[in-house]
């Protein structure tokens, strides 16, 4: 191989990176730009803050759905036209969004620009069609950790649009950025179908294939869990520091800054781990600091009061654990079918935006106080991914002595 060739390479790989990293800030941008917008949005359409929250709520799940026919259809079809084609989508959502006066349209057109963005579960299907071996692995964490800074960052950008343009600003903000990433797929990403492509008629088969695989189901559901916590408390943050510690919206973005410093720590931590300690180990390290953080939430509140260091340190043990535990389970999950890479990513993405979006519903409109509800959801699903992650590695071991049957994985 060249020079020529050599740096061609290189300026490939460093053009598909940027490509994934701008498809999960987009990914990210539209939940978490409305966070400081939450009162405003109340005011506009003369609603509660929890109906508000309870929006972000249906927008996770319409993704979750849109990624069912994505995911296979890319296995077809290609990525390519597929992402061209949500992204337009959720653009036409996003100003739709911007331009509703009625809070039914204002749902109806987040469903739209979520239908679209439930092209961006195309990410893991490119990592996995792109990049191998450790390469691949290190990428995942890279993404992990990449999310969580944007989901930091993106209250500040939208306390700074929110104070200067209003809320319809976030809108437009999306609207540009994904056109440009609607640019540079374009001119970036081949077209042509995947080798391994199949018959569109067979996607239901495929579908009952992975998720009939226990290790696969259980890895995506460990990846869920882990970021059910998260986002869990991403909705309900305005709630705590806005409407309960009357946090200015600014305040509240700083806060939420803070919070990245644990995504650059959990993936520092990861990347260590993951040359170090299997990805079980690595998975039941993660998942130690989430029961650790539950633990925290619960008993705080006895000893101390309600301030923002008494939410947001809790928080910060467990979103370092979410960012150990994800890249780890996920590469797991999507190495087990590699010749359905789309169908895999949809298939656990929809499981990870499903109880994230589900369980974030069922915080949000609890009778109880907050933070302690918050706590008993980090003990309950840290354990239950602690109990599947340990009978994952029995079904190992018994494969590797012989006492268990090895699943058809063509």
């Amino acid at each position: 191989m060249n020079e020529g060739t050599v740096a061609a390479t290189a300026r490939q790989r460093r053009g598909a990176v940027g490509l994934l990293l701008a498809m999960v800030l987009l990914g990210v941008f539209p939940l978490d730009v409305l966070l400081p917008s939450f009162p405003a949005l109340a005011e506009h359409f003369r609603r509660t803050p929890t109906d508000i929250a309870l929006s972000i709520s249906v927008f996770a799940v319409g993704i979750a759905f849109s990624q069912l026919l994505i995911g296979p259809l890319s296995d077809v079809i290609g990525r390519k036209c597929l992402l061209l084609a949500g992204i337009a989508v959720s653009i036409l959502g996003a100003v739709g969004c911007l331009l509703s006066r009625d809070y039914a349209l204002f749902l109806a057109f987040r469903v739209v620009q979520a239908a679209g963005c439930g092209c961006f579960v195309l990410s893991q299907a490119l990592v996995q069609d792109l990049f191998d071996g450790e390469e691949r692995d290190r990428l995942r964490i890279l993404m992990v950790t990449a999310g969580g800074l944007f989901i930091s960052v993106s209250p500040l950008a939208g306390t700074l649009l929110q104070s200067a343009f209003g809320w319809r600003a976030s809108f437009w903000a999306f609207a540009a950025l994904a056109s440009v990433v609607l640019l540079k797929a374009g001119l970036f990403l081949p077209g042509g179908r995947p080798a391994a492509a199949g018959a569109p008629a067979h996607f239901l088969l495929t579908y009952r294939r992975v998720l009939g695989d226990f290790d696969f189901l259980g890895y995506w559901l460990i990846s869920a869990f882990a970021f059910a916590c998260h986002f869990s408390f991403i909705v309900i943050s305005p709630l705590i520091f806005m409407d309960r510690l009357q946090l200015s919206a600014y305040e509240f973005s700083l806060v939420l800054l803070v919070y990245g410093a644990a995504y650059v720590l959990g993936g520092i931590v990861a990347t260590v781990l993951s040359r170090r300690i299997t990805p079980a180990r690595q998975i039941s390290a993660g998942l130690g600091l989430i029961l650790l953080a539950g633990l925290a939430l619960l008993c705080l509140p006895s000893g101390f009061a309600l301030t923002p260091a008494t939410v947001l340190v809790p928080m910060l043990i467990c979103t370092a654990g979410t960012t150990i535990v994800r890249p780890a389970a996920t590469s797991r999950a999507m190495d087990l079918y590699p010749e359905h890479a789309g169908t895999s990513a949809s298939a656990g993405s929809t499981l990870v935006f499903i109880c994230g979006g589900a369980i974030s519903a069922l915080i949000s409109l609890s009778p109880a106080d907050l933070q302690p509800t918050l706590g008993g959801c980090f003990l309950i699903l840290g354990g239950v991914a602690l109990g599947l992650n340990a009978r994952i590695n029995r079904r190992a071991a018994g494969l590797r002595h012989g006492t268990v049957a090895q699943p058809g994985r063509d």
